[in-house]
């Protein structure tokens, strides 16, 4: 079964943050906002797509008992904590954090000239108390042109490893092309196009900024109608 969450469907935030504003569409219940129809999807508990003023920070805050994956989709991301682990990100990049048992972090517009994109993921651990630790990783365009590149994941080689059953794929498909993915027993997948398109996801037609929500599908087969950046995810539907 494919369900399609419309663009005008997701939760669309805005508001002011230390040195600029952000604006932000939310998958899921996040903060004040509340949606008893979206609360999780298997593993997969918080999907943000949020930008960034230029030089905008989003504060020093605490975490707790999650795993976090970062997709920077446009300018450059940069992470800070009270560890003082991070770094930069630019489009394509991906970065992981297990939070643990505890960690202050901020995500940060490293440029002062223009806008800043990041897709943020968060995923329930396998297990509590895990020491905090982050480590990101560089993508080029090429690797994932019309082919779902694995970025992070408990199982494939080259991608970052996760705390949790859950794969995390981006593709850049030109227009014309197609990617099919086989789902094992028991998993599903949220695909959400975060530029161009359409996409065409077993048949049914996707437009920039939809999801696809994918329940008992044995494969998902994706065809780009126009070049789309996206990413597909794969959980354990718990």
């Amino acid at each position: 079964m494919i369900t399609l969450r419309s663009p005008d469907e997701i939760f669309k935030a805005h508001g002011e943050i230390e040195q600029g504003t952000f604006r932000g569409r939310w998958h899921f219940s996040f903060g004040e906002y509340r949606d008893r129809e979206h609360t999780r999807f298997g593993t997969l508990r918080v999907l943000n797509d949020d930008t960034l003023s230029p030089g905008a920070i989003w504060p020093l805050h605490p975490h707790k008992e999650i795993e976090v994956v970062t997709y920077c989709a446009g300018g450059e991301f940069r992470h800070s904590d009270e560890r003082g682990k991070g770094g930069v990100l630019k489009k394509g990049d991906a970065q992981h954090t297990t939070v643990g048992r505890g960690m202050w972090h901020s995500e940060i517009n490293n440029r002062a000239d223009a806008p800043m994109r990041f897709i943020q993921m968060w995923f329930y651990p396998t297990e509590a108390g895990l020491p905090p630790s982050v480590e990101q990783k560089h993508f080029d365009k090429a690797d994932r042109t019309n082919r779902l590149l694995p970025i992070v994941s408990p199982v494939h080689k080259g991608a970052l490893p996760i705390q949790t059953d859950a794969r995390v794929f981006a593709s850049f498909l030109e227009k014309g092309r197609e990617v099919d993915y086989v789902l094992e027993s028991g998993r599903g997948s949220y695909i959400y196009l975060i530029e161009g398109g359409p996409l065409s996801v077993n048949g049914q037609a996707l437009p920039e900024l939809g999801a696809a929500v994918v329940r008992d599908e044995s494969a998902v087969s994706v065809r780009a109608d126009g070049d789309a950046e996206l990413i597909l995810i794969d959980v354990a539907l718990m």
